[in-house]
């Protein structure tokens, strides 16, 4: 891997005086582990983890038809979102697939901002300027990806470390919501949510002042346990919280009736994408994102078959060793009549076939604490 032709966060430096394992993330080099994966998996359940997420993309969009676009765009209905809100939706393309599937935050009555994943970034913004563009609407889209700084603070003592360093009451932060505020001395937007199955916060500054938040944190979360984690155990932490991978476990080929998105998908209003989608809906859906666990010995992986009485009914898109569980679990697009919960099914490992059964999602969810 040559990381000097790879895209860089505000952090880099830091992930490597902490002598972080680099990889090459969809052309970024980021931190896959810093000790191992299980230990800061077990530290983000246990008490709290910290990831660098400045790979993400952030885009405004404001002006008097800022709602409309997005209206258009998104498949969520968002008429009804409040001031202070955030809200999980999905941007298709013309034919009822997935492109991404991001946050929105509504900044005011006429302003908003669209978190994206790393990878179709780019791509978010060329097809909604696109859009924005051919249609009309009066409002104006800014990437603000380059100048912006992402940490996802996760975990059970989050809030307790966060609070040290915010003058924000975060005890009345709700989930899936967001405060401006002031981080370690800086301007800051904080929300309550993430990617791991754990309470926990987000937190955005500029890309200049990122770095000192980091380190601000690390100290004070030393005495309760706080831990920078990786790519490694961000993914098995989502992955037992059976939340999705854009670019694995769904891409433009793959409808939001296909995955357990059918809840972010409004029928009553008009979106991009949906003549195609209810095309699909009406014909019926022949695949399903489903569960699934291994009861033999072995792990699925991304690309093994799946077969149910020699026959080969679907494809892993993504399996892990579950640190909490202590077992292995993973995700498949499994023909409809296998679907449903407890099917016994095969996974081909290498040149093994190995038992496993459909189970239903998420495969851990927190206790309230």
């Amino acid at each position: 891997m040559d990381e000097t032709v790879l895209k860089k966060t505000p952090l880099y430096e830091k992930h490597a005086a902490l002598k972080a394992k680099i990889i090459d993330f969809g052309g970024w080099a980021m931190p896959v582990q810093y000790t191992n994966v299980i230990d800061e998996h077990k530290t983000t359940r246990n008490c709290a983890g910290l990831f660098d997420i400045c790979h993400m993309g952030e885009i405004e969009v404001n002006g008097p038809q800022a709602l409309d676009l997005l209206q258009l765009v998104l498949t969520r209905n968002l008429a009804d979102q409040k001031t202070g809100q955030v809200k999980l939706s999905a941007l298709l393309n013309e034919e009822g697939g997935i492109i991404d599937d991001l946050t929105v935050y509504k900044m005011n009555e006429n302003s908003y901002m669209l978190v994206t994943n790393a990878t179709p970034k780019d791509r978010d913004w060329a097809w909604i300027k696109s859009i924005q563009e051919q249609r009309g609407f009066d409002c104006v889209l800014k990437d603000l990806s380059d100048e912006t700084g992402k940490l996802d603070l996760q975990g059970p003592r989050s809030e307790e470390i966060l609070q040290k360093l915010s003058a924000a009451r975060l005890k009345d932060l709700r989930f899936y919501h967001f405060c401006k505020s002031h981080v370690a001395g800086f301007e800051a937007i904080i929300s309550r949510s993430g990617y791991t199955g754990e309470d926990g916060f987000e937190i955005y500054a500029l890309g200049t002042v990122i770095g000192q938040i980091w380190d601000k944190l690390m100290n004070v979360g030393a005495d309760l346990g706080l831990k920078p984690a990786g790519l490694g155990a961000r993914d098995t932490l989502r992955l037992e919280s059976g939340m999705m991978l854009n670019g694995q476990d769904m891409d433009e080929s793959i409808s939001p009736l296909e995955v357990p998105y059918g809840w972010i998908v409004d029928e009553e209003k008009e979106f991009i994408g949906k003549t195609a989608l209810m095309a699909r809906k009406t014909s019926g859906l022949s695949r399903k994102l489903v569960g699934l666990e291994m009861t033999g010995r072995g792990i699925a992986r991304h690309g093994y078959k799946v077969f149910r009485d020699s026959k080969e009914v679907g494809i892993v898109t993504s399996g892990t060793f579950s640190p909490t569980l202590n077992k292995a679990v993973g995700m498949a697009f499994i023909d409809m009549d296998c679907s449903v919960p407890d099917t016994p099914i095969e996974v081909a490992i290498r040149d093994t076939v190995t038992a496993a059964k459909v189970v239903k999602l998420p495969f851990y969810k927190r206790e309230k604490r």
